[in-house]
């Protein structure tokens, strides 16, 4: 798969905010490295800025880990560790001023937490990936993802939300209150029906992952080997769709050739370090080598 003209060759007078500005909520005490993993994902595959929106006493942890081209929002936190609802606010005016939302890897499940996602979803105006937490926050809220439609000022047209699900099959069941087998055994159309119902992109992940969105498009990756079910592979896989997002991309262009480089980037990995010790950072390497062969 040769990826988009717009990706391979950029202006000689561009500047970093032509690639987008990427906000990732994630994180919490229990799952740092999510959100690490995430931000990876998404400054590797040519995201202009990304900035992390972690908890605040995580700032010095994560600041030792992270990539230092990534930057950080400390925000109001719980008791646990994970982003509080409190922080609705101080988040809500940084998005003023950037181009791509990511929420989910990391969060964790806490009433506040999960709170906070709800509230972002239906609330902020801005491209959304939804993913792992952030899924899990929005079980038995599903109508959430109907608001489709933000107001805006008199004699400008509205504009719908572009949003992105990143499931795999345990998620998806508990999105739909049905079992992982039955998820499995009709992926396709499952896929398709919530991307229509819910006017979105939807994501399931797995074996021969499903890309589809509402408007009818759909694509079944073909590139990923057993070694990438690992921990931190999904939250790569967030991150790049994230930055191809932010470049420009619609929402079903920029998970499907995320989905395919992640693929690509796993198969290049478990070459070098076999399908058994395969994690999640060696795709992160192989990125830049996946692009290659796309260009």
């Amino acid at each position: 798969m040769r990826l988009p003209t717009q990706l391979l060759h950029r202006k000689l007078n561009s500047q970093k905010r032509d690639f987008g500005h990427i906000f990732i909520l994630a994180g919490s005490a229990r799952f740092s490295g999510a959100a690490v993993l995430c931000s990876q994902g998404a400054i590797r595959l040519g995201a202009g800025l990304v900035t992390l929106g972690i908890p605040k006493s995580l700032n010095n942890a994560i600041i030792k880990i992270k990539p230092k081209e990534v930057m950080t929002l400390s925000l109001p936190e719980t008791k646990k560790g994970s982003l509080s609802l409190g922080g609705y606010k101080k988040i809500k005016d940084f998005t003023k001023n950037i181009d791509v939302l990511v929420i989910g890897p990391g969060l964790t499940q806490n009433k506040s937490t999960q709170a906070l996602v709800r509230r972002v979803v239906s609330k902020i105006n801005k491209p959304t990936i939804i993913d792992a937490d952030g899924l899990n926050a929005l079980v038995g809220q599903l109508d959430l993802l109907r608001v489709t439609r933000y107001a805006v000022p008199a004699g400008r047209q509205e504009l719908r939300v572009t949003r992105i699900l990143t499931p795999h099959p345990g998620e998806m069941a508990r999105l739909l209150g049905i079992s992982v087998q039955k998820v499995q055994g009709k992926r396709k159309g499952i896929a398709k029906k919530f991307a229509k119902d819910y006017k979105l992109t939807l994501v399931l992940k797995g074996y021969r992952t499903i890309v589809a969105d509402y408007k009818g498009n759909l694509y079944i990756n073909r590139t990923g080997n057993p070694g990438m079910a690992t921990a931190g592979s999904g939250d790569v896989l967030t991150g790049m769709i994230g930055a191809f997002l932010g470049q420009g991309l619609n929402a079903f262009s920029a998970a499907k050739y995320a989905v395919y480089l992640h693929g690509l980037a796993g198969d290049l990995a478990a070459k070098e370090k076999t399908q058994i010790s395969l994690i999640a950072s060696d795709i992160i390497v192989k990125i830049p080598e996946a692009i290659k062969k796309c260009s």
